[in-house]
């Protein structure tokens, strides 16, 4: 309930917002734009910006050749997610890899990781091509992870460079040998700048423990969403904030247009606003008309860090280019319930990379079995007549808030997995309604439709 509160708040937001509009749009700056670093200074510092040739080549190369394997092996996949009550499939194709066991749900749909090397974990690949593009995938994490500690340090003690001057690394440096001695030196700089507490917060705020990788190529797309407040032209991925998350945690973005560079920049010289050539990033501050928008250009191996509050704060979207592109999108993620049927929801596409989710479900299977057989004795005892009237009446009540609540999610799961966004994929990412079975199955200790049930359940209440 409270989540689709949420969504009608932000509707009612968009709304307002457009309708005060009208037929004219908010003014946004680029980089070419004189006043275009002044409002990054005042009303988006929280934004920090590393561009291509200040990340380790080696990292570069890495990080690359991951994509394109993991792209290769057809590991990229369009999610079927739910807005305003109806299913659809995404643009954009997106796998996520992280820490084992761990989940991201976005859009009323959640996300299992492929997981990347973890000591103490047995995980099975389906190639040794896809395991070094996980590893590549951790290196990459634990380099953002430590420019997220260091950029947040630098936000706490007050410092006010420029953004160009906070883009420093040495690389000269090994990349491995890189990343150890920062992380090691990192504890003892702290105390240049926070105390042990806040140290421990920052720490916590940007140990990413997965990544969700995107892949789009724009000229496959028979039709993009166009920016509707600033005019900025196709969206690859609309105005949002990331869900989910753990509160004021870093977002750390790496980006990669997978082509080579001749046909990035338009030919056209003189446009006005953002090259539509090019990809960019759009931010803007959350349901506010006053100030301009930002419209940043991401070249082959820009990063990003979204700091603090900034995700909360402000919105952001990603504006298509005319290459194909990906990006790996490290993020501090929430633990959440519902697991057996969004696991099915998302078919066979895990099966390509790992088989590791395999055990962990059939483990919980059981767990949810047990839970139905527990249910069915409830209903057995409350029908006993050794039960005084304001007991029983208790115990029906209980049970019917149970009981309605798991018929209208079936009823909505079953739905989903028959819907026509459903029907469209390919047969091997095609939703498994499961846990499913017939009413009369004799393994089963309750139908799966349990309308007759709470029926019989409110006939009983006195």
């Amino acid at each position: 309930m409270k989540r689709r509160a949420g969504e009608r708040e932000k509707e009612m937001k968009k709304k307002k917002l457009l309708e005060e509009l009208g037929e004219s749009r908010l003014p946004y700056m680029t980089p070419e734009d004189a006043g275009f670093h002044q409002l990054w200074k005042t009303k988006y510092s929280k934004l920090i910006f590393r561009k291509s040739d200040t990340v380790p080549e080696e990292l570069h190369q890495v990080v690359q050749e991951g994509f394109l394997t993991l792209r290769k092996h057809d590991c990229f996949f369009q999610d079927l997610v739910r807005i305003k009550g109806k299913d659809f499939v995404t643009p954009v194709s997106r796998i996520l890899i992280g820490n084992p066991g761990c989940t991201y749900k976005y859009l009323n749909t959640r996300l299992f990781t492929v997981p990347w090397p973890t000591e103490g974990y047995e995980i099975k690949y389906c190639s040794p091509q896809i395991h070094d593009a996980c590893k590549a995938l951790i290196k990459l994490n634990d380099y953002l992870h430590i420019e997220a500690v260091q950029a947040l340090q630098r936000q706490n003690s007050s410092e006010t460079k420029e953004t160009k001057d906070t883009v420093v690394i040495d690389r000269e440096q090994n990349f491995d040998t890189s990343i150890k001695e920062k992380g090691s030196v990192l504890k003892d700089q702290s105390s240049c700048y926070v105390s042990e507490d806040d140290y421990t917060s920052l720490k916590n705020r940007t140990s990413f423990n997965l990544t969700l990788l995107n892949y789009m190529d724009p000229l496959q797309m028979l039709y993009l969403k166009q920016e509707p407040y600033f005019g900025m032209g196709n969206m690859a991925v609309s105005w949002h904030h990331d869900e989910n998350l753990v509160a004021r945690s870093t977002v750390a973005v790496y980006s990669y247009s997978c082509e080579g560079s001749a046909v990035e920049e338009s030919n056209e010289q003189n446009l006005k606003g953002r090259d539509p050539a090019v990809w960019h990033v759009g931010l803007k501050v959350a349901w506010d008309i006053e100030t301009p928008g930002l419209a940043i250009p991401l070249h082959q191996g820009d990063c990003y860090l979204m700091l603090d509050d900034l995700n909360m704060t402000h919105q952001h979207c990603v504006l298509a280019g005319f290459l194909p592109r990906f990006s790996s999108t490290h993020r501090v993620a929430d633990v959440e319930f519902e697991w057996l049927r969004q696991f099915w929801f998302q078919g066979k596409r895990y099966l390509k990379c790992t088989d590791w989710w395999l055990e962990p479900m059939a483990r919980l299977e059981e767990f949810w079995r047990k839970m139905e057989v527990m249910t069915s004795l409830a209903l057995c005892e409350v029908r006993k007549e050794d039960q005084t009237v304001e007991q029983r009446n208790e115990t029906i009540s209980g049970l019917l808030l149970v009981l309605t609540e798991r018929q209208k999610l079936r009823k909505e799961w079953t739905a989903r997995c028959q819907s026509q966004a459903a029907e469209s994929l390919p047969e091997d990412q095609k939703p498994e309604c499961h846990p499913f079975w017939i009413d009369d199955d004799s393994n089963m200790p309750l139908p799966y439709d349990l309308e007759e049930v709470i029926a019989n359940l409110q006939g009983l209440a006195q």
